[in-house]
């Protein structure tokens, strides 16, 4: 925890250091997270998941999806700010995002798309930040990454659109822009086919890492449509999700 808040890169530790398993690294996880609120980074209202595209499995090298938790004092709506002397390496995520209006509680029977888009009650563009706070990730290992809530650093949510169900979420474009200019586009059905498929893998993930279930309430980040993008002090970006509008960040000098 200290190496996170000081921002001090995560170096590689020793094997005995380490979660052993991917259910261990989410056990740790929930360890972490209560040191975090602890240390005044509020109360995790949110959750990420990484990894739900080719593109970005690529990017990382790990062939499956990884889940974290956001928390209140790092969620931006609309329009975000942040310094650049608050990260590591600070990137952004063009995403989707989801807010719940009723629970999806742990279970072993899986979770359909259908049941789980039942649960949505509303959905937005999103940014996540991630901040490379690692010497090397590839030398940590996935179970030590999802400890550490698997980069996450902070979201600006979009305004959330509630009529949302006339819309085909697999068929919806995201843009970036830095600075003006357009740096990446990807669509929905990029996040494991449909973007639902990603909410309903951290449903099921839930019950296979006996973590606690999904509230009504909370916000899901469904993975990036895009490679990520780092960024340099100074920067400007927006994204923009076709029909769902965007939101947009200032990078701080």
């Amino acid at each position: 925890m200290q190496q996170r808040l000081s921002l001090h890169p995560i170096e590689h530790l020793p094997p005995e250091w380490r979660p052993a398993s991917v259910t261990d690294g989410y056990a740790v996880q929930a360890e972490l997270n209560r040191l975090l609120i602890d240390a005044g980074m509020g109360e995790p209202v949110g959750h990420k998941i990484g990894c739900t595209t080719p593109v970005m499995q690529a990017f990382v090298n790990i062939d499956q999806p990884c889940a974290g938790r956001i928390f209140s004092k790092t969620v931006m709506h609309r329009r975000g700010s942040v310094p650049a002397h608050g990260f590591v390496r600070l990137g952004i995520e063009c995403e989707i995002a989801v807010r719940l209006g009723s629970d999806l509680p742990p279970r072993a029977e899986a979770y359909e798309r259908d049941e789980v888009g039942a649960a949505v009650s509303e959905v937005m563009a999103a940014i996540e930040l991630v901040d490379e706070r690692y010497q090397d990730f590839h030398a940590l290992g996935v179970p030590t990454l999802i400890a550490d809530d698997f980069f996450n650093a902070g979201c600006v949510l979009g305004e959330p659109v509630s009529d949302w169900r006339g819309l085909d979420l697999a068929a919806l474009r995201g843009r970036t822009w830095i600075n003006g200019v357009q740096v990446a586009s990807g669509l929905g059905e990029l996040v494991m086919g449909h973007p639902l498929n990603a909410l309903a893998w951290l449903a099921d993930a839930q019950h296979q890492h006996k973590m606690p279930g999904l509230k009504a309430g909370d916000f899901i980040m469904l993975g990036s449509l895009v490679e990520t993008q780092w960024l340099k002090a100074g920067d400007r970006v927006r994204i923009a999700i076709d029909g769902l509008g965007e939101a947009s960040l200032d990078f701080g000098a």
